[in-house]
C-alpha cells in the first residue's frame, strides 16, 4: 500500500451542476407545452407560440455556449490540480 494516495477532486461540483442546468433548461422549457400553447401576446404580429420557441433557439445557443466555456474552465482547473498531467 502506498503512503501517498492520489487525491482527486469531486466529480459533482457546483460548476458542473450549473453546466447541467444550462443544458437541461431548454428541454424543460420546450417539453412544458402548456406554458406556451397560446396565441397571445403577439409580438410584431407573430403569435406567442412561435416567437417563444424561436426565442428559446437563441437562449439555448447562449446557454450551450456558457456550458461549454464553464466546462473548459473546469477542465483546465482540474489539469492544474492534477499537476499538469496530460491525458
Amino acid at each position: 500500500m502506498s503512503e501517498a494516495q492520489e487525491v482527486r477532486p469531486p466529480v459533482v461540483t457546483p460548476v458542473r451542476v450549473v453546466i447541467g442546468l444550462c443544458l437541461v433548461a431548454p428541454f424543460v422549457a420546450m417539453l412544458w407545452v402548456g406554458s406556451y400553447a397560446k396565441t397571445d401576446p403577439a409580438f410584431i404580429g407573430i403569435p406567442f407560440f412561435y416567437w417563444y420557441q424561436m426565442l428559446w433557439v437563441l437562449i439555448s445557443t447562449a446557454l450551450t455556449m456558457l456550458a461549454y466555456k464553464l466546462w473548459q474552465r473546469d477542465q483546465r482547473a482540474r489539469r492544474v490540480q492534477d499537476g499538469g498531467a496530460a491525458k
